[in-house]
């Protein structure tokens, strides 16, 4: 059986309830704001900033788009937190704004787009994703942006011209690439809903070719990249899949997007997906919806992939609740009914903001996961303390440095100017490099991610400050091993807590020799 043209519908031009949406981001920007500076520097953020000092076509585990944005940013704005924050924060108001316009696009009035806009600001997974520096932010309004051109697109007859709508989604889909890599997810689902729906007929046209021609030729850059340095991004993805990520199954993965995105606001996206891709009205837009089917397939299918790498779809179906929720509780009739869900919205959010936005003292936040039952929780197969490790690795950046340089200080003189600072991961190594430079410290080594790829750093060390280990396993390399300094800090993550500062002397093989067995892709 094949599909027949669905009847055109009149194409609606109601008007952006700007006020409604202005409200919604601006409540967002507000409570992002009163948090904007609260914790401290994401363990993220400051490997963000190390790699924004050496700008490149790649780096292990991300395209460059975001960290050559954030370079071009820091020489003029400074490497603060307000400053690091102000970006993520645009980004997320831009989301809800695209958000409530896609909803418009969808056929919905001011009721639809204002729930819409409040569904998106009330999201904890986005509201979370967009409090510190990282190209998360940047991937959700990408996705959010190219559903809006592909809603645009989808409400135009083939017949008709719409190459600049298509080349405009080439250039979002070859820039979210550049950003990162998963948006192949969202150019596979677009191709899937295009086969799969009336849309098919845009297949004979030169626009879908046109605009995947231009995706390829910006995300090359990085792919050619990728070629120079051996395809690390794989290594990288293979073992964090593999080793550094719990298991996911189906149920969990569904309690989570659940709770990802407001409990109460379920039924509102939920109904989104069947609006797009069972009711009558929702048929010409049924590509947006196959999309999220098809990243969900994706990552359910991989079992061990983090539920919020579903977050970035979610725009068309909070836009389509949006619809379907007006034309249920709205009608012409009193807004009440759509005014009350919006504030149970609110009300939700409000109770669940702590725990995406550092909005409390953290005693206060402890004693109130506790008073509602939240245990502390890692997606990472790693030991958990007092904090959820988003929150744990906000801390202890600048005690660390200090602590690695309070050792570097007993050292003479003469001995500082061939030590070197050798850490485990790239969030110390970060610290070390943005905290310790101001403390007299070198460039820190290691050999996470890209810093392996940065090797030595010019220098020539004949003394390490090792931060971390056995002694034992130290001395298998090194001739002598003293204990120094110990970091200790309440609310890091426990693998990071009471770490020894060792001084390492006496290598007993070059560290050429060493390294590449080091490395650590993960």
């Amino acid at each position: 059986m094949t599909d027949t043209p669905a009847l055109p519908l009149p194409r609606v031009e109601s008007k952006v309830a700007w006020n409604l949406v202005a409200f919604a981001a601006c409540a967002r920007a507000t409570a992002e704001l009163a948090a904007i500076t609260s914790y401290g520097y994401f363990r993220d953020e400051l490997y963000y900033l190390a790699c924004a000092d050496r700008p490149a076509a790649g780096y292990v585990d991300q395209p460059p788009l975001s960290i050559l944005f954030l370079s071009a940013w820091k020489a003029v704005f400074g490497d603060s937190l307000v400053a690091l924050r102000v970006p993520p924060l645009l980004l997320g108001i831009g989301a809800i704004v695209l958000t409530a316009l896609l909803a418009r696009r969808l056929g919905g009035g001011r009721v639809a787009q204002g729930l819409a806009a409040c569904a998106a600001a009330c999201a904890p997974i986005w509201l979370g994703m967009s409090r510190y520096y990282s190209m998360n932010s940047f991937d959700i309004f990408f996705w959010a942006l190219a559903a809006l051109l592909l809603a645009e697109i989808l409400d135009v007859d083939p017949g008709r011209e719409a190459t600049r709508l298509w080349l405009l989604v080439g250039v979002v889909l070859g820039l979210g690439l550049e950003n990162k890599i998963s948006v192949l997810w969202l150019g596979l689902g677009l191709f899937t809903g295009l086969v799969l729906t009336p849309a098919r007929r845009w297949l004979n046209t030169r626009g879908p070719w046109l605009s995947g021609g231009i995706a390829a030729l910006l995300f090359l850059p990085h792919v050619l990249w990728q070629v120079a340095n051996g395809w690390p991004t794989l290594e990288f993805m293979r073992h964090a899949t593999q080793g550094k990520y719990k298991a996911f199954p189906l149920p969990w993965f569904l309690k989570e997007e659940l709770l990802h995105f407001n409990l109460i606001a379920a039924p509102l996206w939920i109904a989104g997906l069947v609006w797009l891709l069972a009711s009558r009205d929702g048929r010409r837009f049924r590509a947006l919806g196959i999309v999220w089917v098809t990243t969900f397939v994706i990552l359910v299918v991989n079992g061990n992939a983090k539920p919020e790498y579903l977050s970035p779809a979610f725009a068309p179906l909070l836009a389509a609740g949006g619809v379907a929720f007006e034309r249920l509780l709205h009608r012409g009739r009193s807004v009440w009914p759509a005014s009350v869900y919006a504030g149970a919205l609110v009300l939700n959010a409000s109770l669940v903001a702590p725990f995406v936005l550092p909005l409390l003292p953290v005693e206060d936040y402890v004693a109130y996961a506790k008073a509602l039952g939240v245990a502390p929780s890692t997606s990472e197969k790693k030991e958990i303390g007092l904090l959820p490790q988003h929150y744990a690795d906000m801390f202890g950046w600048p005690e660390m440095a200090e602590t690695i340089a309070s050792v570097w200080r007993t050292l003479p003189e003469a001995d500082r100017a061939k030590t070197a600072v050798y850490v485990y991961n790239y969030g110390e190594a970060a610290a070390v490099d943005l905290f310790g430079k101001r403390l007299g410290l070198p460039p820190a080594i290691c050999a996470h991610n890209n810093y392996f790829l940065w090797g030595a750093r010019g220098q020539k060390p004949e003394i390490f400050l090792v931060f971390g280990g056995r002694r034992e396993g130290h001395e298998r390399v090194f001739e002598r091993v003293d204990a120094g300094a110990v970091f200790t800090h309440p609310w890091v993550m426990p693998y990071e807590n009471r770490r020894t500062v060792w001084v390492c002397r006496g290598l007993k093989m070059p560290l050429a020799e060493i390294w590449p067995g080091e490395k650590n892709f993960s």
